[in-house]
């Protein structure tokens, strides 16, 4: 007589859960108005984005300019926004629900960073590392519905904590 086979029900449970984040994922909306993600550059024809949107991101940022000196006023208004909105799947220093900050701005430009956090829904569904960063990690970036002003305030708080890069970050 053989040994009753058990099946693992842990895997299964996952991939259904994986299933229904990013079912949740494509139903969530923003605003009733797509943001205007036209850009000069020709699709590369990778998802159908142009380079800068594949370098920058997909959103209402296609370039900032960052003064060399840290806004301190701004670093403490973003490390407000970061501690209510972000710190919950963010570390700074080490990989949690989601990838860690610390270093993000050795990896990503600031146009990107900006960008993820303005327009997570479509970033998610549309671009090449942001698909590849839900793969690993298995949850979408919800949109926390900032604005521009408190993005900037949170990426001006990135860059005044800035590490050296990690090989574990994505």
């Amino acid at each position: 007589m053989k040994p009753p086979v058990h099946v693992h029900k842990r895997p299964l449970f996952l991939y259904g859960l994986l299933i229904l984040l990013l079912m949740g994922a494509a139903a969530c909306g923003g605003s009733d108005t797509p943001p205007d993600n036209t850009s000069s550059a020709a699709p590369t024809g990778q998802d159908g984005l142009s380079e800068a949107q594949l370098e920058n991101g997909i959103g209402p940022i296609t370039q900032i300019d960052l003064p060399a000196a840290i806004d301190a006023a701004k670093v403490a208004q973003g490390e407000e926004i970061f501690t209510t909105k972000c710190a919950i799947c963010h570390k700074l220093d080490e990989r949690f629900t989601a990838p860690p900050l610390g270093d993000v701005l050795s990896r990503r430009t600031p146009e990107f960073v900006m960008n993820m956090m303005l327009n997570p829904d479509e970033m998610v569904q549309k671009h090449p590392e942001v698909k590849a960063m839900l793969a690993e990690y298995f949850v979408p970036m919800p949109n926390q519905n900032v604005t521009e002003d408190e993005a900037r305030a949170v990426l001006e708080y990135l860059r005044d904590n800035q590490t050296e890069t990690t090989d574990a970050a994505q």
